[in-house]
Order: C-alpha cells, then structure tokens, then sequence
C-alpha cells in the first residue's frame, strides 16, 4: 500500500537506495510488535542495493518501482521474510508475518 506518494526517480534492481523503516511482527498469539525502526533514538536510515538480495526477498521486491520521498507499508509473509528460522534475537518466530513502514530517502 502506498501511504504517501513520491515524485521523481523511480527503485530498480542495482539502485543503491537509503530508507526510513519500521518493522512490526505480526503474531496470531499476541498484539503486533515493533522489532526495528531507524526512527528510534541511537538509529540511522538504512542503506542497501535494491533488487539484489541485500535483504529479505519481501522487502527486495515490495519497494521496486518506489518513487524517492514515497512511504510504503508492505506485508510480507514468513516465506518471503526470515522464513523457518525466524529472527530470535528480534523477536520473529519461524515463518513470522513482517509489517513493514518504508520511506524512501534516496536513490542512487
């Protein structure tokens, strides 16, 4: 879903693009729960090449075709993130459900 259009350029594959993010684990047996955000005190915005396998297959694909300045909140399910062995150490089961918030800050 796209929560606040952009203008300008447009992600490709090779793009290296810089991002605001917040990431929420969507659980059937409990309330959503935030796991990342570089809007947190001590955090940056990330940087990663887009399109290349530099993060998560969900994340890689849902923001091809972003414009620069757009917000996209993207669902991506446990095959398309940290799969059957999760992310323990930020609190994603096996097979979780990621809720993603992204803000593209630059493209490159």
């Amino acid at each position: 879903d796209i929560l606040q259009e952009g203008s300008g350029p447009s992600v490709t594959a090779g793009n290296t693009i810089t991002v605001h993010a917040t990431g929420i684990v969507l659980s059937e047996n409990s309330d959503p729960k935030k796991f990342w955000s570089t809007k947190d005190a001590g955090q940056q915005p990330f940087t990663y090449q887009a399109g290349v396998g530099a993060v998560i297959k969900g994340w890689d694909q849902g923001l091809l075709g972003a414009q620069l300045g757009e917000t996209r909140r993207i669902i991506i399910p446990g095959e398309e993130g940290y799969g059957p062995r999760g992310f323990p150490a930020w609190g994603i089961g096996p097979n979780g459900t990621l809720d993603f918030t992204i803000e593209v800050l630059k493209i490159e």
